[in-house]
């Protein structure tokens, strides 16, 4: 499942940056993905996996891995 998590996010991003490759620890800034960008992927995570990321949590969407690990922890709090 987790594998399969990080594709799909993977995936997301990279279509809303329009970009072809999301490395894992790549910043999103140097990737070229905005704020309005970032609004929009967080959004999207939002409404795809039924969580609430809250502001004090949005520095953490700045790498594929870290916006993994956010969403793998509130999966696993949701499933609890």
């Amino acid at each position: 499942m987790s594998n399969e998590l990080k594709e799909e996010l993977r995936a997301l991003i990279a279509e809303i940056a329009e970009i072809a490759e999301v490395p894992d620890d790549s910043h999103f800034k140097d990737l070229g993905i905005d704020s309005m960008m970032g609004v929009e992927i967080v959004a999207a995570i939002e409404r795809q996996y039924k969580i609430k990321i809250e502001d004090s949590e949005l520095q953490e969407i700045s790498t594929l891995t870290k916006s993994y690990d956010l969403v793998k922890g509130k999966l696993a709090e949701k499933a609890a």
